[in-house]
């Protein structure tokens, strides 16, 4: 349902020093994305995945733009390290976790994409992390924009242009 992004040459629209390096030479979140807790009443040992990646994120990925908000988070373009290629990362806020259906829900997010199947419209979940401060999501990087906006622009859709794409969903549950 849109194009995905592969290999970028570059970080698009971030320049190289926007990021401050750590003691390693990698670098850290950018300002917007404090690598600090805020307070918060959870402690570093209320986790929420089951079984979370133990490095730091920022061991394997650096964080560029942000891409899109929503209500428990942001998600930023990012690029994996040793390969350069770029995903999306969706960091969940913890302090945003207010209710134990907040964190279950997120649990069961990260149990959905895990499980996916490999198809062509669907994204594709890479990995997870967690910090004191956040959940972190890394997955396939899609720049085929809001389906919705996609549905109002075309103005209507025909029996056999609908029909097509409830295939498409149906061979995704399926």
């Amino acid at each position: 349902m849109g194009s995905c992004v592969a290999r970028p040459s570059k970080l698009i629209g971030v320049r190289k020093g926007d990021y401050p390096k750590s003691k390693s030479g990698r670098s850290y979140f950018n300002s917007k994305c404090s690598r600090k807790s805020k307070s918060s009443s959870r402690t570093s040992n209320n986790k929420v995945l089951k079984d979370p990646l133990e490095e730091n994120i920022l061991h394997k990925y650096e964080i560029g733009n942000e891409l899109g908000r929503g209500e428990f988070g942001i998600t930023y373009q990012c690029f994996e390290l040793e390969t350069g290629e770029a995903y999306a990362c969706k960091k969940i806020s913890k302090a945003k976790l207010k209710t134990d259906i907040d964190i279950e829900d997120v649990q069961r997010e990260v149990e959905i994409l895990r499980h996916l199947p490999k198809h062509p419209n669907l994204v594709s979940y890479k990995d997870a992390f967690e910090d004191d401060e956040a959940v972190y999501l890394v997955m396939e990087l899609c720049r085929g924009g809001e389906l919705f906006d996609r549905i109002v622009a075309k103005g209507h859709y025909t029996e056999r242009a609908a029909a097509k794409v409830i295939k498409t969903i149906l061979e995704i549950v399926k």
